[in-house]
């Protein structure tokens, strides 16, 4: 994708901007209305200067940069330039004020920059050349230096918009009227009349090309003979539309409608008409009222759907289509610059180039770049030749499954402000119960009601570093962990905590790494919150891009997200994909809303929230008991040979054939665990022929008929179910055993047995479910596993969350 660059004067001084549709730009600082939505920009533009050329996004929004850094310099700021750092914007403008008015200097030092940022992504490094690009000194020095007509081949001038009457619009209350040519001529009069025309308006309001001089026409002189010329029908609509300013010693020279149009004809052939002067052509000709009021309302919308969203071009233009917004390129490209001038979205490369990067043997520094969707750094670039752009283009590696991120690939990054600290005005005047009253309606287990309380004390409670930060510095999610064995009721704890940021006006989401997971939430949370709205989100889904007050998702989704939620909690963080994974835990950071909480699920956490916790330093609160308030189920261990060497004998050893029979008795279902895909065949046809049962299947993540075959699990067709770990989490069968073959196996750790385990006596029709590790020797992960599960259950007795044994319970 292509940019343009420009630079705005305004009262606050000349700033850079980089833009995908220069044309709205030019309307929105140059003029600001908008029909009936009035003005938009209250602050307009004094004048401006628009590069023709469209630069490769990258180079645009690396050429913007290096203007602030080069203005910078120049002031004698020694800081660092960010952008995203509003002190040092208000910086650069403030310096760039005292500059020459008509902004030569401004363009000029836009044009070098454009020029160094081409040469810095043809080379890959800092090119130390830019000075001598640069021409300070007097106007009259400067044109000399670059020279006047080169300077207008390279920028097009903007001026304020006035509302004369040869240009057919005027405000009047809050929108346009259409003035008639000789309601116009009157108000030019008695405006003249008045004393509020200035010199060059009078003497410069229209000029004509005749012959090889410039002759100046009187303004009644000038207007007879363009109302005589339309009269007889000799003005062409490019004359008509394109009206062209030059720049011409310290004067304004209007050319010809003749000259301008053909001129503008000649360049369209030669191709040297960029897309957003094309738009500049018709907009001139035809942006009515209807047309900017559709712009505005258009931007609006798009603004509000893409809110806490962080899209390519591509899925914005999906989303913006799927919701009903325009059709074409053109028109949602149009709505999402206004939006962007508004401050309502952002604009920028998905990869953009940092500092940092180690100098080369020439003492020249490379730009390392970053994928600003996923966090990755230059490791995880690569480079190809790109058609969109015309040269060498860096994509990201790391986050491709999601869509390539790309050096010239849009990222659309919608704005939304959290909920943390204040109430949404739609939620104001709510009656809220009190953490009491709202927990005792969930009827949760004593030892669910604890930790729910504390939680939602640590969800609602203002953040205590608020008022400590400077002003413009973003906050940080605010973690919790929440420490609870294995059917413990997780969900149903994070219930409260969900309704309570639904009360305030907000938005929950619940991400968990495995899609199976978010699948079975789905109809537990909709049961739980039937009048919300609730999207579910993983590859695949029909509900990509909807929009809800609750949202499920995998924890790959996050990365389209950006500070959407008032509310994060991640399910089974210690799980795979999750687990160690440096790019989804900056989804899951960015997704936050600042200042918003952020609550850590898991049964085994890992070593390191552990410490944080037991120190002191991570807010917590641990669950040792499941919701029916019987023990953990403690493994047994049976003393069996590798599963490799069973499927090589086609038999199984007495003890295991003797426990599998005497669960099926029982009516139990039995999750059979192994450690490798290429075994779960065949080790469900050695079931299936021993036990003389039909009702055996295998499945894994390669298994494409996966989900189907866990629905049948839970419908009790299958009574025997060979798999991996891929389902050690987040499948719940009311009456289960689990045989862990290969327990001593190195991909089984201590997280991973006590997962598996986990699936058993989950129940309260069946809570002393059988677990059986079953392996040759007993090695460490599977004693620390056995340790977890008892000191759970020391734990569960002596805070008394466990049933007295009369009542069902047991000394277990």
């Amino acid at each position: 994708m292509k940019a343009q660059i420009y630079v705005v004067k305004t009262r606050e001084g000349w700033q850079a901007e980089m833009s995908i549709h220069a044309a709205i730009d030019r309307h929105f600082w140059m003029d600001g209305h908008y029909g009936g939505a009035g003005r938009l920009n209250m602050d307009k533009g004094e004048r401006g200067w628009l590069l023709r050329e469209e630069l490769p996004l990258g180079d645009a929004c690396l050429a913007v940069e290096l203007w602030e850094s080069v203005v910078l310099k120049r002031s004698g700021v020694k800081a660092a330039v960010d952008q995203q750092d509003k002190r040092m914007t208000e910086a650069v403008k403030v310096r760039m004020e005292a500059s020459s008015t008509d902004g030569y200097e401004a363009i000029e030092i836009l044009v070098a920059c454009a020029e160094q940022a081409k040469r810095i992504a043809q080379e890959g490094k800092e090119n130390v050349g830019l000075g001598r690009w640069l021409r300070f000194g007097s106007k009259q020095k400067k044109l000399a230096k670059l020279g006047e007509d080169r300077l207008l081949r390279l920028a097009e001038r903007w001026e304020r918009k006035e509302m004369s009457g040869w240009e057919g619009e005027t405000e009047e209350g809050d929108g346009f009227v259409r003035r008639t040519e000789r309601g116009a001529g009157s108000e030019w009069a008695e405006r003249r009349e008045r004393g509020v025309v200035s010199g060059r308006e009078a003497s410069w309001r229209k000029e004509a090309e005749e012959g090889e001089g410039m002759v100046r026409r009187t303004e009644r002189e000038a207007g007879s003979e363009w109302a005589e010329r339309r009269e007889q029908g000799a003005v062409s609509d490019g004359e008509a539309s394109w009206r062209k300013e030059a720049e011409e010693g310290d004067g304004l020279v209007r050319r010809t409608e003749r000259g301008a149009g053909s001129e503008w004809a000649e360049r369209r052939e030669q191709g040297a008409v960029s897309g957003g002067e094309v738009w500049m052509e018709r907009s001139e000709a035809v942006h009515c009222r209807a047309e900017l009021e559709g712009i505005a309302a258009g931007a609006q919308r798009a603004a509000a759907m893409l809110q806490g969203r962080a899209l390519l071009r591509s899925e914005a233009h999906a989303l913006l289509s799927g919701a009903g917004g325009p059709g074409a390129a053109a028109g949602w490209s149009e709505m999402l610059q206004l939006a962007a001038l508004l401050g309502q979205v952002r604009l920028g490369g998905s990869i953009a180039a940092a500092d940092g990067g180690r100098s080369g043997a020439q003492g020249r520094r490379r730009r390392e770049r970053r994928c600003l969707r996923c966090g990755s750094g230059e490791a995880a670039m690569h480079r190809t030749a790109c058609a969109a752009c015309g040269r060498v283009c860096a994509y990201c590696t790391a986050c491709i499954g999601m869509g390539r991120s790309r050096e010239c690939e849009l990222l659309v990054t919608g704005q939304r402000s959290g909920l943390h600290g204040a109430e949404r005005s739609e939620a104001r005047g709510r009656k809220v119960l009190s953490h009491e009253q709202r927990l005792a309606r969930w009827q949760l287990s004593p030892a669910q009601t604890a930790a729910a309380a504390k939680a939602l004390q640590f969800v609602e409670a203002p953040y205590a570093g608020r008022d400590n930060k400077p002003e413009g510095s973003e906050e940080g999610p605010r973690e919790f962990l929440l420490w609870a064995v294995t059917g413990a009721g997780k969900t149903e704890m994070i219930f409260p905590l969900v309704e309570s940021v639904l009360l305030r006006g907000g938005k929950a989401l619940i991400a968990t790494p495995r899609r199976d997971v978010v699948i079975e939430l789905d109809p537990r949370i909709r049961k739980a919150f039937p009048s919300s709205t609730v999207v579910t989100l993983y590859g695949g889904s029909e509900q990509r891009w909807e929009c809800g007050e609750i949202t499920l998702a995998t924890t790959h989704q996050l990365l389209r997200f950006y500070q959407g939620f008032d509310l994060v909690v991640v399910d089974e963080l210690d799980a795979f994909p999750f687990a160690g994974d440096p790019l989804l835990h900056y989804a899951a950071d960015k997704s936050c809303a600042p200042g918003a909480a952020r609550l850590l699920l898991s049964a085994t956490p890992p070593s390191e929230l552990q410490r944080a916790a037991k120190r002191g330093r991570l807010p917590h609160a641990r669950v040792p008991v499941r919701y029916h308030r019987h023990p953990l189920p403690v493994p047994k261990l049976l003393q069996t040979p590798a599963v490799k060497q069973m499927l090589q004998q086609k038999k199984l050893p007495a003890k295991l054939l003797t426990a599998l029979q005497s669960s099926l008795s029982r009516g139990a279902q039995l999750f059979v665990f192994v450690q490798q895909i290429s075994q779960t065949e065949p080790m469900a046809a050695l079931l299936r022929a021993t036990l003389s049962c039909s009702a055996v299947a295998a499945t894994s993540s390669q298994d494409a008929e996966r989900t189907e075959k866990v629905q049948r699990f839970r419908a009790r067709e299958i009574r025997v179910l060979v798999t991996t770990t891929i389902l050690e989490r987040g499948v719940t069968i009311p009456k289960s055993d689990v045989y862990i073959l290969d327990a001593d196996g190195s991909l089984f750790d201590e997280a991973s047995l006590v997962q598996m385990a986990g699936r058993a006596g989950r129940s309260a029709d069946d809570p002393c479910g059988s677990v059986y590790f079953c392996s040759r020797e007993r090695n460490r992960p599977q004693q620390q596993a056995v340790s977890h599960i008892q000191t759970m259950n020391r734990m569960a007795r002596k805070q008394g969350y466990l049933l007295p044994s009369g009542k069902g319970g047991s000394h277990r």
